[in-house]
This record gives C-alpha cells, sequence and structure tokens, in this order.
C-alpha cells in the first residue's frame, strides 16, 4: 500500500539507472510469481486510485454503495478488490497466509493496526485506548510469526490522545518546555513515577501517565518477542511529542540493539538538524538509534495548515530539495551504520529508484553488508539479497477501509505517479498473455 512511508514524492520514470548495474532489479521480475488475477486486480485498483476525483469522493461512495449492496456483497466485493490489494486479511489465519506469501515473494511483512486518531476526534475516557492497547500487543504477536528480524508499525496516537500530543508539543516550544517535558522525566514516568507536569491539567497529567504506561508496557512486550518497532510521524503540530515519547523508549529499551524505532520526515526543512541532533543524543547517552526514513505524506494536509494559520510552510518548496535533504539524511545515517552497525541501523522507506540507487552505492563504498541487518528498504521491486519489507495494514473491512481512504487521500501525488508501477504490471500481464519467456 502507497501510505504514510514516504512515497508521495515518487515521479513518474525519469529515475537515474542504479550503478553497479546487476545489483539491485527495478525490471519487475518479482511479479512473475504472482498470479495473473493478482496482477489483473492490481493493475485495476492503482488505475482507480490514480483518479482524484474518485478518491475525493470514495467515503461518500463506499457508504451508497453498502447501502445499495447490502453488507455481504458490499464486503465480497471490497475484498476481491481494493481490502484484497492492500491489507494482510481480517482474522490471524488470513494474515499468516498472506505473510508467507510475503516470505515467498522475497518481501517481509510491516504489519500495521490502522489504529490513529487527529486532533478533533477525541475520545471519551481511557477505555478506548486501552482497546487499542490490546489491539497493537496482537500486532506483536502476529509480528513475531513474520520470520526472521520482524518488524511492526506503531502510531503514538492510537494509544494517546492527538490533542494531548498537539499540548506538550506546543509547550515543548515554550520557554522551559524543554527542562519541563525531559526526556529523563518521561522515562520516570514509564518507570512508575508520578506524571506532575505544571504546563499540564490534573486530567491530562493523568491520561498522559496511563498513556506511557500503554506504550511501554508495549515495546516491552515487543521486545520480549524480539519485534522492532517503528514508531510513526504524523503531522507536525504533534510530531515534537512523538519524538519525545520515541526517544524515552529508545532510552529505556535500545540498551543492546534498537528496538524502537522514530520515523523523519525528509520533506521537512529542519529534518536534517533534528536527525543530526538525535543521532547526537543517542550517541551521548549510549542507546542505540533505529531509523525509518521518509520523504512524507502529509504535502497538502501541511501547507494547508500553514496558509489557514499564517505561518511559514515547513516543508521544502521544490521536489529538488527534498531529494536533497533524503539523500543528505541518508548519507549521514549510512556513516553512522559504517561506524557501529548495532548502535545505528536504517529503514529506507522509498520507493524512489534514485534514493535507493544512492543508497545502495554507499552500502558498497562503506563496506555495510547488505544481509547485515543494519540496513534495510521498503518494498522494493527487486531483492538481490537486501532485506526488504512491506507495509501491510490488516483487520475488519469496515475498520480498515477509512484508514486506506485516508491514505489514498493523503497521497494523492503518488498515486497520480506510479505509472512504472502500473507499466511492469501491463507487461507482466501481456508477456503471459503472448506467452513469452
Amino acid at each position: 500500500m502507497l501510505g504514510r512511508g514516504g512515497r508521495w514524492l515518487q515521479r513518474a520514470g525519469g529515475a537515474a539507472p542504479a550503478p553497479h548495474g546487476a545489483q539491485l532489479s527495478f525490471d519487475g521480475a518479482v511479479l512473475r510469481l504472482k498470479s495473473g488475477w493478482e496482477l489483473a486486480r492490481g493493475l485495476l485498483v492503482l488505475r482507480l486510485c490514480g483518479l482524484p476525483g474518485l478518491v475525493r469522493r470514495a467515503p461518500t461512495l463506499l457508504s451508497v454503495s453498502r447501502r445499495l449492496l447490502g453488507h455481504r456483497l458490499w464486503g465480497s466485493l471490497l475484498r476481491a478488490s481494493f481490502y484484497g490489494q492492500f491489507v494482510a486479511g481480517q482474522t490471524p489465519p488470513e494474515v499468516g497466509v498472506t505473510v508467507q506469501r510475503l516470505r515467498a515473494l522475497g518481501l517481509r511483512p510491516l504489519l500495521a493496526v490502522p489504529i490513529e486518531e487527529d486532533v478533533g476526534q477525541d475520545k471519551e475516557g481511557e477505555g478506548w485506548y486501552e482497546g487499542n492497547r490490546g489491539a497493537v500487543l496482537g500486532c506483536v504477536g502476529l509480528s513475531a510469526q513474520g520470520g526472521s528480524q520482524p518488524m511492526m508499525q506503531l502510531k503514538v496516537t492510537a494509544l494517546m490522545s492527538a490533542r494531548l500530543c498537539r499540548t506538550v508539543s506546543l509547550r515543548l516550544g515554550e520557554p522551559g518546555g524543554l527542562s519541563e517535558f525531559s526526556m529523563d522525566r518521561v522515562m520516570a514516568v514509564m518507570g512508575g513515577e508520578e506524571a506532575n507536569f505544571s504546563g499540564l491539567s490534573p486530567a491530562e497529567n493523568r491520561h498522559l501517565q496511563a498513556s506511557l504506561l500503554r506504550l511501554d508496557g508495549v515495546t516491552q512486550r515487543a521486545v520480549e518477542a524480539g519485534v522492532r518497532v517503528l514508531v510513526d510521524a504524523e503531522y507536525t503540530y504533534v510530531n515534537p511529542a512523538l519524538t519525545l515519547v520515541t526517544l524515552a523508549l529508545m532510552g529505556r529499551w535500545n540498551r543492546a540493539q534498537p528496538w524502537v524505532w522514530n520515523t523523519y520526515q525528509c520533506y521537512l526543512q529542519d529534518c536534517l538538524v533534528r536527525l543530526g541532533a538525535d543521532a547526537a543524543l543517542a550517541e551521548r547517552r549510549g542507546f542505540c538509534f533505529g531509523v525509518k526514513l521518509v520523504r512524507g505524506a502529509y504535502l497538502e494536509q501541511e501547507r494547508r495548515l500553514a496558509r489557514e494559520r499564517g505561518y511559514p510552510d515547513p516543508l521544502h518548496p521544490t521536489w529538488e530539495a527534498t531529494n536533497h535533504s533524503y539523500q543528505h539524511c541518508l548519507d549521514l545515517l549510512l556513516e553512522l551504520v559504517a561506524r557501529d552497525g548495532q548502535q545505528c541501523q536504517l529503514i529506507v522507506a522509498s520507493h524512489n529508484e534514485t534514493s535507493v540507487s544512492h543508497a545502495i552505492r554507499r552500502m558498497e563504498e562503506l563496506g555495510i553488508a547488505k544481509d547485515g541487518g543494519a540496513v534495510c528498504f521498503g518494498q522494493l521491486l527487486g531483492q538481490a539479497g537486501y532485506a526488504i519489507y512491506k507495509s501491510i495494514p490488516y483487520g475488519a473491512v469496515e475498520d480498515v477501509l477509512p484508514y486506506l481512504v485516508r491514505r489514498a487521500q493523503e497521497n494523492q501525488s503518488v498515486l497520480q505517479g506510479i505509472r512504472k508501477e502500473r507499466d511492469l504490471l501491463r507487461c507482466e500481464l501481456w508477456r503471459r498473455l503472448l506467452r513469452r519467456p
């Protein structure tokens, strides 16, 4: 799925050929392992997702079609199309089948529970977040069955109010905020101390304490199961709080190896500076540093918010500037990995061929082993011995569809520009129809 893993900046074609020729193939050879039905479905779904008007009206269309078709037929059609294309399944056995098929394709699963909350969508009481805790722990268990070096995705706002995340983010920007909401104090609350932050109300302190204990408990279970937790970045108005929480989890659990990873969005102008500062903090404090490096997925929303609220656009102004940012961040991280592949590890979460090729070239130059586990990649069209992960949500049709619609609406820049993947699907279908070798 084209989720928030930083692929909105992919362009159709125009990517530089991979250096060292045969190191990694982008020719779609992996598609030969898919069935004809899967190829046809993928081509159709990607074409439909590339229609802005359809994606914009998707919530209304889904609601109307459900009333007209009835729940059973509606669910069957979606399972055969969009749900089947992007989702691992609903039940643990269904997810298990999908995981095994991915591994047969040379891919590793990166499971995600499609639960999140935005400001203005606040839930009443702790019950909703506690229920999500159970779902996330289920994801830990399923991810642990996914083979070697399993990973899972986690959204902080599934376990902690988005409104509180925004409040903490605002406090961090105020004088004295960094000392009030320090990493050490957050770690102490995770360890059982009472939350008593002067910048928060009693109710906010109680919710913060419950949320930090939830996050820490999930992380502990993941570490015990051998699952690495990739914490997603979200909107800029909550990201400072998300990073604070993630660094605190790193400080508690990343002592021997990086179990907790943070996501850095390279379309943000301050990304390289923050990445360097957090890497230096990890080295200074003696914990391992795991990074999911993305371009970013909230382009239209972030720019609209900047216009409406009258603050400077936080994003790089051009495609080229974002590419430069991604490459500079990638170079910094690869040099850290080359120095100590246990202290710093990285997932290159991009479909952009130029970025992936650059990463592979630098890995060769720096002597980073492709199968050493310190560097892995998001879903690609070729393997060549590298660790490749595919992000996939799972859950009931009714629960996952709103998530899929939001991802499609947030990623229109990608969905209109994935011509290469569509071309590869089309070529593979024609090859089979014409019975070519």
